[in-house]
């Protein structure tokens, strides 16, 4: 879909799982948050509805943006329906972000709806719920969605996710691209002058639950240790699934070299990056990754599975870093990347004009584009 920008500023709501604030908050937080920002600085308005959490206010502004929040981890669904019919007169388009379950929006009466999707869940259901429940989440997101949101405008964040949509019987002409953007700090030089740390260090990023695969890259650093002796890992970012990992890490008997940060500012977070020699994102599914061009605008390369969906976009692969077909391979990659500083030098600075290349801004006019067609597309 081409550029462009809507005839009248629009009543935007967002329907989303999580807000920015949300403790299990992640990358599809961080883009409904980004473009909710902008498309008010365009003109338009935008509330977002999301789940409530233990210590979130029930309503907050975020600048121009309204969140109200009701419900929990499986009721918002519903409270968030029965919020779009109770203000449906006075919106304009939804954006129904789909993660995993959606919020059934086009029942609730006339108002168009764009449907967002990250990702699909295939491989996440089964680790989240077990084979029974997530057999039935998979047919719900895989059978039953795609029929009630057969009318809608689709939208989603890489080429990889498109194709499982229409694999999935979404007709193509109505899913749009919108690659998710980078924030590029006023600072950013600030952190080109940090050296790397003296000695191989690894770091994931991201929140820490089963289906991210964490234990993979703590399992690089116990099977390289012999070669790297000296070799760290820095995992940054909390969940529910930090306790696991650091069983993990004993029972590997790395606990000394896998640093647990938690959560952390954006300065630390950004530092940390600068002086990570690699950046290895494990998921087994990623709608398009975030951590890796985060990573590319701070010279780091990134190592991820090359079956893995959008990371095959945000990763170029033997340019900006490196894909892997299974986890015996990703070991063998890593470990040659720490060996060869001059090949850690050049993806890194490949990684870097790729990274740059993304703007919450064109992720936006895209988005706003995508809202327009789909507006248009009821109106006649």
């Amino acid at each position: 879909m081409d550029i462009g920008t809507t005839q009248r500023p629009l009543r935007v709501l967002m329907l989303s799982w999580r807000d920015g604030d949300h403790p299990e908050a992640g990358g599809a937080e961080v883009y409904v948050e980004r473009t909710s920002q902008l498309l008010t600085a365009r003109g338009h308005t935008v509330t977002m509805f999301s789940a409530a959490f233990p210590g979130g206010s029930r309503r907050v502004d975020r600048g121009a943006v309204r969140i109200v929040r009701r419900g929990g981890r499986l009721t918002c669904y519903l409270r968030g329906l029965q919020f779009l019919r109770k203000v449906r007169d006075e919106v304009d388009v939804v954006v129904d972000v789909h993660n995993g379950v959606p919020f059934w929006s086009p029942l609730a009466g006339a108002t168009p709806v764009v449907s967002l999707v990250h990702h699909v869940h295939r491989d996440q259901w089964p680790i989240i719920f077990g084979p029974v429940l997530g057999l039935l989440g998979w047919l719900i997101e895989s059978r039953l969605a795609p029929i009630v949101y057969r009318h809608c405008q689709y939208v989603t964040v890489s080429q990889a996710t498109r194709d499982d949509l229409v694999a999935l019987g979404v007709d193509r002409d109505r899913i749009a691209i919108t690659y998710s953007g980078n924030d590029v700090p006023d600072d950013l030089d600030s952190y080109a002058d940090l050296a790397r740390s003296d000695h191989p260090s690894l770091m994931v990023l991201g929140r820490l639950v089963p289906h991210k695969h964490f234990e993979i890259a703590i399992d690089i650093v116990a099977d390289l240790s012999d070669r790297f002796p000296d070799l760290t890992l820095d995992v940054v970012g909390g969940g529910y699934w930090d306790d696991e990992l650091r069983a993990h890490a004993a029972a590997r008997g790395v606990s000394d070299r896998v640093r647990f940060h938690g959560f952390v500012d954006e300065h630390t977070k950004r530092t940390l990056l600068s002086r990570a020699w690699v950046v290895l994102m494990p998921s087994h599914k990623e709608g398009w990754g975030l951590t890796i061009v985060e990573a590319g605008l701070h010279g780091t390369p990134s190592v991820a599975f090359s079956f893995a969906g959008g990371v095959t976009e945000s990763i170029v692969d033997d340019e900006t870093g490196l894909l892997a077909d299974d986890v015996t391979q990703m070991s063998t990659q890593v470990s040659d990347l720490l060996m060869d500083a001059a090949l850690r030098e050049k993806y890194g600075e490949n990684a870097r004009r790729h990274a740059k290349s993304f703007s919450w801004e064109n992720t936006t006019l895209q988005l706003e584009a995508a809202l327009g067609q789909a507006v248009a597309r009821r109106r006649y």
